[in-house]
């Protein structure tokens, strides 16, 4: 099982943030019900190298996570493909 995670932030301004940390829940539905928080509190809060990012929704254009999470909403389209 991998441990690692990243995340990249794209934030409206055409910035970007890269994250990585270790997986931060033991099971599936324990990192869905930390995903439904997120979204319902529409903020990031991210401990990095011991500062505190706290990151409101509203400036973020997109969220790019890896790997993705097994357990996803029944509405998401899975298995597609990006291209430019």
């Amino acid at each position: 099982m991998q441990d690692k995670r990243d995340l990249t932030i794209h934030f409206t301004d055409g910035t970007k943030l890269n994250i990585d940390f270790p997986k931060q829940a033991d099971n599936e539905y324990a990192a869905s019900i930390k995903l439904n928080e997120a979204l319902v509190a529409r903020q990031l809060i991210i401990e990095a190298e011991g500062a505190l990012l706290l990151i409101p929704f509203e400036n973020i254009k997109y969220i790019q996570a890896h790997p993705a999470p097994p357990r996803l909403p029944g509405y998401a389209i899975k298995a597609a493909k990006i291209s430019e």
